[in-house]
């Protein structure tokens, strides 16, 4: 008896990606989840250059058990979390990095990656409670011309779970928050601009973060700030240099 045939793989080039299990995933024009839908990628999930993948604005289930890439000037947003949801490393109420799904406040994403997440010269990039057993690499920005329904280049990478290296270089956008992230390794942020003239508070956040070895913060500009609750601080099990020592 033939065997029967493994799971295709699925390019998206518009629409909503719905439940199903695939090979691979690749990403080529404006796609979306279907609000629930339960998503297995055996491969790797590719967003390729100028797509955008919003699996930020409903909930959804995703496991990718390879890695995922974004290429330049994509836009990806991966996971969706309320205010009201608990820290997941340390138990404690998060009231100022939640990242509510647009069309759900009170749902949530589980989106788990199992091997590395990588982005070169994307334009956007939101990464909100998702957990990542390699490595998380955000090199370059790109392209600042985004669709119109989107309002500026926030960066927001918050409430993260990263079995290795966490690392951030080469970027400038209106806003960027690192922010109550874990680390099993490293977290490294270097040459990141901040620069929306619209902010009062124009800084690289990196807001009670917690990497297992070291933290290094360098060439953040213009300033960096630790957030606004002075109980809150960025730990490391080894050490933090840089910018981010005493905040």
């Amino acid at each position: 008896m033939a065997a029967a045939p493994g799971p295709a793989p699925y390019t998206c080039g518009g629409g909503s990606v719905d439940t199903g299990t695939y090979a691979s995933l690749t990403i080529t024009g404006f796609c979306d989840v279907v609000p629930g839908s339960v998503i297995d990628v055996v491969g790797n999930l590719t967003v390729a250059p100028g797509a955008f993948f919003d699996a930020q604005s409903s909930p959804s289930t995703i496991t990718v058990g390879k890695s995922v890439t974004a290429g330049q000037d994509s836009i990806m947003g991966l996971g969706c979390q309320p205010f009201s949801e608990s820290h997941p490393w340390d138990g404690s109420p998060v009231t100022s990095s939640g990242h509510p799904c647009a069309n759900n406040p009170a749902g949530h994403s589980v989106i788990l990656v199992k091997g590395n997440l990588a982005t070169t010269n994307a334009s956007l990039v939101m990464l909100n409670g998702i957990t990542v057993n390699g490595n998380v690499s955000l090199d370059g920005s790109g392209s600042r011309d985004l669709p119109p329904f989107i309002p500026g280049d926030d960066w927001s990478i918050k409430n993260n779970t990263v079995g290795g290296n966490l690392s951030a270089s080469g970027i400038t956008v209106d806003w960027l928050g690192v922010m109550r992230n874990h680390s099993g390794k490293n977290i490294t942020l270097t040459n990141i601009t901040a620069d929306d003239p619209g902010d009062p508070w124009v800084e690289v956040f990196v807001v009670g973060n917690n990497a297992g070895w070291n933290l290094s913060c360098s060439g953040l500009a213009p300033s960096v700030s630790g957030g606004f609750n002075p109980f809150v601080h960025n730990v490391a099990g080894r050490q933090v240099t840089g910018q981010c020592v005493g905040i």
